[in-house]
């Protein structure tokens, strides 16, 4: 039986930052661990969190807007270590785990103050600010991608590819496998632009599938996700197509919606991809150009190598090219399954309970349970191990 501990998680008040964190805090939980969360306020609003889990707010300046903003930033980053350095002393962590984003920071800073282990996990290709800045000082960095962009170069012994965390309803489906199509049966595509939809996924994908022939006009299915503004055009759209037709601004259960799509069209956040790899769904991706880094952009980078996706640029996103590829993946024998092998050959189911192995290879054990834990290393702690060993 694993001996209890203390984890301090820290988290960026984004959904993006939050839901990982909230898994891996269920993690430990159910691992028999106490688990405190510091976020600020925005981010402990965000839904998902485990019932047992202890929630602080604190301090955390982002650092811009001109000089006054960055000693505003400055400031509150330090009264936020100053109150983190007063957590960790009476939470007393064996480990502090950081998601990135600016509230993140000063748990992790107080952390390397009071000489605690740090761990991190960067959701993204392309390491956010708060993490390419904490890389070179804590002792793992959990990635999601084989392919890291930003990543501090001679640092590369603490990276450890657990992947992101994703719903148990997500995995079950890729335990189901992909849904059968047959030559003349019903083919289901899902369009999903992130929280709130995409404009540009509303103009191009119902202008794709008005160039698409009358024969699988009829085999189609669509659920699309849209923005208020768009919704009724996109219905009426599809209304004089004849396509039969799902249209709304939220998903409610989208994990069913995912479990009988036969292809996905998506913005390339990193839950989406993570999603949709570890279901084993092939997809068009049109990462959001805006993104921080161009973040999305590098998401996507492994699944399109392995043959699971592809990616256009938003200004390359037409309804010709849309239409060629969905023709192809819907009407071409073995096609669209092969996608979906490829696809789900880049998921990584386990990225939960991973991130919690590497975690807890961190947490210093109870005297009497030393040479007991040392022999049994979690695999993710036994090749940090190696590789400190060689690196001496």
């Amino acid at each position: 039986m694993t001996a209890t501990r203390h984890f301090l998680l820290a988290a960026g008040g984004t959904g993006g930052h939050m839901l990982p964190a909230y898994a891996l805090a269920g993690e430990l939980i159910a691992r028999g661990h106490r688990v405190a969360l510091v976020s600020d306020d925005r981010g402990l609003k965000i839904p998902g969190a485990p019932a047992e889990l202890e929630t602080h707010v604190l301090p955390a300046g982002r650092p811009s807007g001109g000089p006054l903003g960055w000693l505003k930033g400055a400031l509150a980053i330090r009264k936020g270590r100053r109150m983190a350095i007063e957590l960790i002393d009476d939470f007393d962590p064996a480990v502090v785990v950081g998601f990135g984003g600016y509230p993140s920071l000063p748990s992790l800073l107080a952390a390397g103050a009071t000489k605690r282990p740090r761990v991190i996990h960067e959701q993204n290709a392309v390491l956010g600010r708060v993490n390419r800045l904490m890389a070179p000082r804590v002792d793992a960095v959990a990635v999601a991608y084989h392919h890291i962009q930003r990543y501090p170069a001679g640092h590369e012994l603490k990276m450890h590819i657990t992947g992101n965390p994703v719903r148990d309803e997500i995995v079950a489906i890729r335990e189901e496998g992909f849904p059968p199509l047959l030559e003349d049966g019903i083919f289901r595509l899902l369009v999903v632009g992130g929280s709130l939809g995409a404009t540009v996924l509303s103009e191009v994908v119902p202008a794709a599938i008005a160039m698409l022939p009358r024969a699988l006009l009829d085999r189609l299915q669509v659920v699309q996700q849209c923005r208020e503004d768009d919704l009724e055009a996109v219905r009426a759209r599809y209304a004089e197509l004849g396509v039969a037709a799902e249209c709304a601004p939220y998903i409610k259960d989208f994990p069913e919606r995912l479990r009988w799509a036969h292809m996905v069209i998506a913005r390339a956040g990193a839950s989406t991809v993570a999603e949709l790899a570890c279901a084993g769904r092939p997809a068009i991706f049109v990462p959001y150009p805006h993104a921080m880094d161009d973040h999305q952009t590098y998401n996507v980078v492994d699944l399109v190598e392995a043959g699971g996706a592809i990616s256009f640029r938003q200004s390359d996103f037409i309804p010709a090219e849309v239409a060629k590829h969905i023709q192809r993946m819907a009407v071409e024998p073995g096609v669209l399954e092969e996608a979906a092998e490829r696809a789900a050959s880049c998921g990584l189911p386990d990225a939960t309970r991973d991130l919690a192995d590497l975690v807890e290879s961190f947490a210093a054990p109870p005297m009497m349970d030393v040479i007991r834990v040392g022999a049994s290393l979690p695999r993710a702690a036994s090749g940090i191990a190696a590789a400190r060993r060689e690196a001496k």
